[in-house]
């Protein structure tokens, strides 16, 4: 009795065949994944660019892809940098003169004169001269950094703005003796905090390129 091996398998059998190979685990850990295909395709590109009559790394390569990128970063910073750079201390840096206090310099000026409005000078004090370190670090003129103090602030700002050193000092005064030495403060004292607030206000920045990049920023 003669037994016949079928040598070329029927449709149905070939597809069952081929089924069960690609279902194999072998098969499949052995394609490459996305990844490599990424990764070859680029390393082609890459190879078909080479300095001409030259052997080697693709020097031309990596110099046009090395421009490029430079080129994106600087656009990027011009275009969205700064702006994202402000938001992004406003929204961080929540110490504040020893505080933990994320207001906006607008919320401290409005929650100032309500308590002037009361006649609580301690607190009116405080809150603004708190909106003159908000605002200047808002406008990225001072760096309002956490652990800094009221003198430590108003020498780093006089820095900025040397016609209005004594004003400065002056309110970093005014702001320890109601914060820390328990004085009650006066509406003069007030008057005289919110003055320089809005004196510093506006001026402009002494920084010209903080006020290039903000404009840019907004329009």
């Amino acid at each position: 009795m003669t037994l016949s091996v079928p040598v070329e398998p029927d449709a149905p059998d070939a597809r069952e065949l081929l089924l069960n190979e690609l279902t194999d685990p072998a098969y499949a850990e052995s394609q490459p994944t996305w990844f490599d295909l990424v990764t070859q395709a680029v390393l082609d590109w890459l190879g078909s660019l080479r300095l001409a009559g030259g052997e080697g790394p693709p020097a031309l390569a990596f110099a046009i892809g090395g421009i490029v990128l430079a080129a994106a970063i600087i656009v990027a910073l011009l275009i969205y940098g700064v702006p994202r750079w402000r938001t992004r201390s406003r929204l961080q840096v929540g110490d504040l003169l020893g505080e933990n206090d994320r207001r906006t310099a607008r919320q401290l000026r409005r929650d100032a004169e309500r308590a002037a409005a009361a006649s609580d000078w301690p607190l009116a004090i405080a809150e603004r001269y708190r909106a003159i370190a908000r605002s200047l670090d808002e406008r990225t003129i001072v760096a309002a950094l956490p652990g800094t103090t009221a003198h430590g602030f108003a020498r780093a700002a006089a820095r900025q703005f040397p016609d209005h050193r004594s004003e400065l000092s002056a309110a970093a005064d005014r702001f320890d003796e109601v914060r820390y030495l328990g004085q009650p403060g006066s509406a003069d004292g007030y008057a005289f905090v919110r003055a320089l607030d809005e004196t510093l206000e506006a001026a402009r920045s002494p920084l010209p390129a903080v006020d290039a990049f903000a404009a840019a920023g907004a329009s």
